[in-house]
This record gives C-alpha cells, structure tokens and sequence, in this order.
C-alpha cells in the first residue's frame, strides 16, 4: 500500500504587481469579498494536502499583517527576497527542521485563486513516486510565432509547447540545492526552470485552464466568473 507522501506548500507573495497599475501589490486587491492572496492560501489550506504553507512576503509589507490568515496556526510568514527564486528559498529555509530532505513541496503562486484541490490532489497523485517531480501545465491551442522585435521568423510547432501553471512540485532538498546553486541566474524563472538548468526533467501534469494568474485589471473579473462557474 502507498504511503501518502508528506507535503509542504511554498507561496512566494513579495512582489509588487506593477503591471496591475493598482494602489497595492495584486495580491490584496479585492476579489469576491476577500483579497486574492486570501482565496488562494484559504484554497491551499482547504485542500487537506499540506503540513504547513509557508508564504514569504516583503519585510515592508504594511498589508499582510492586517489579515486574520497571516494568523492561521498552518502558514508560516518568510522574508520576501528580491526575486521569486530568492522569496521561495527564504520560504524553504523557513521549513527548515519541519519538513525533511525527501518530503514533496509545492511552490504556487499568490496571484493564482482559483486553483482546485482536485488539480492540487491530480499532481500529487501524479508525481509523488517520480525521482524529480513536476509541474501542472497546459498545451498551447495558439498558434505560435517566433518574433525579432516586430518581425515574425518561424511558426513554432505547438505540440512541443505547454504554458507553465502553479503549483511546480519537487522534493525539498532538491529544489533547495537547485534554488542555491542557481542563485542569482536570470534564466530561472520558475522552480522547474533552476532544476532543468541543472539537467534534471521534470514531468508536466495537465492543469485546469480556470488557474489563471492574476496579471492585469481585467483579470480580476475573469477570476471572479471561474470562481462563480467553480461553486
């Protein structure tokens, strides 16, 4: 019989959104009565998948503080670091001694509220008995072009292209040592990007096209309409 595996959830929350134009960091605009950062963590928690989510957040934050669930007994609060990978591997080390060398971590983003505990319970499933592990993802339905400033150079064969989602799941000590030995390498930019850099092949799990992230303005009222149709 198959153990279920240990799982940490990881949710680097320090950046500042300035693609949103907004008064505050995407992560605590209004959504459906809560702030983004609320749906998501409430959905991760809800999940009953993880030990403890640790979320990293900039140590000037004025905002977090001021939510009941920067409370909650099960998140952990890590210093945001300058970049994702820097915000994610701070909220490793905050684990460190919780969780152990071999457990499964799930790194996801704050701007994704509409993820569903079947997709987070589909990639566990999926991936806890790979060597490397993996992320959710979605093929590509668009037709894709290679450009040179304005000009485009090739059609890209779309079979061979997936979008990258979160959660990105990998073992604890893996994704720790990836994150360190990359450090600073403008080519990472999600987990899965330091772990191929390195020669490791994660695996993709199809994802729910609903996980969006939270980018523009107009994402908002779309998240909200997922979350409608998710009820």
């Amino acid at each position: 019989m198959n153990q279920i595996p240990k799982c940490w959830a990881v949710v680097p929350a320090a950046g500042v959104g300035k693609r949103m134009q907004a008064d505050r960091p995407k992560q605590y605009l209004p959504l459906a009565g809560k702030t983004v950062i609320e749906h998501t963590l409430s959905r991760l928690l809800a999940s009953g998948a993880f030990q403890k989510v640790a979320v990293a957040i900039s140590i000037e934050d004025p905002y977090w503080p001021e939510l009941a669930i920067s409370q909650h007994p099960d998140v952990i609060t890590a210093p945001g670091g300058k970049e994702r990978a820097d915000s994610v591997l701070s909220a490793l080390k905050s684990l460190q001694g919780l969780a152990g060398e071999d457990d499964w971590v799930l790194v996801h983003d704050a701007a994704r509220p509409c993820l569903t505990a079947a997709d987070i319970h589909l990639q566990i499933d999926s991936l806890k008995d790979d060597a490397v592990g993996g992320i959710l993802a979605l093929s590509s339905h668009d037709t894709l072009k290679h450009v040179d400033g304005d000009t485009i150079t090739a059609t890209i064969d779309r079979k061979h292209v997936w979008r990258a989602l979160t959660p990105q799941m990998f073992k604890y000590a893996m994704l720790r040592d990836a994150l360190q030995q990359t450090e600073g390498n403008p080519a990472v930019t999600d987990e899965a990007s330091a772990l191929e850099i390195l020669g490791y092949k994660p695996k993709i799990v199809e994802g729910r096209p609903d996980n969006i992230k939270i980018t523009r303005p107009e994402d908002l009222a779309l998240a909200q309409f997922y979350m409608e149709q998710q009820a």
